[in-house]
């Protein structure tokens, strides 16, 4: 079977780890292939991937906007959000907040159809 779909899920802190920008980077390569791609991001600190008007040295909210830009899907869980005290009002618009029975069924649906998983 033929790979057509990607999800790549995040669970780190974002300041201090690669792997938001190894899921940015990830994702946007497999658009360029014409594979469909999300970024799930289902821990309370990968949410803060999803908060608009960070402050730090990596320019987190360009990087999200480039891949949305590209057609890549970004979601995160809306318990880990809540967790933080996050709101859908403070995401980057294009961002989405799911349930979290939205995210199992997105987790069943990949396994399900044999596309790839990448835990970051």
């Amino acid at each position: 079977m033929k790979v057509t779909k990607v999800l790549l899920l995040l669970n780190d802190m974002v300041y201090e780890s690669t792997a938001p920008l190894h899921a940015l980077r990830f994702a946007r390569c497999y658009r360029k292939r014409g594979l469909e791609a999300t970024i799930l991001s289902w821990g309370p600190m990968g949410a803060v991937l999803m908060k608009k008007n960070k402050t730090g040295t990596q320019n987190y909210d360009a990087k999200v906007q480039e891949c949305l830009d590209l057609g890549v899907k970004i979601k995160c869980c809306e318990l880990a959000a809540s967790i933080i005290g996050m709101t859908p009002d403070e995401m980057i618009p294009g961002t989405e907040m799911i349930t979290t029975k939205e995210l199992t069924d997105m987790l069943l649906q990949y396994t399900e159809e044999g596309q790839l998983i990448m835990y970051l």
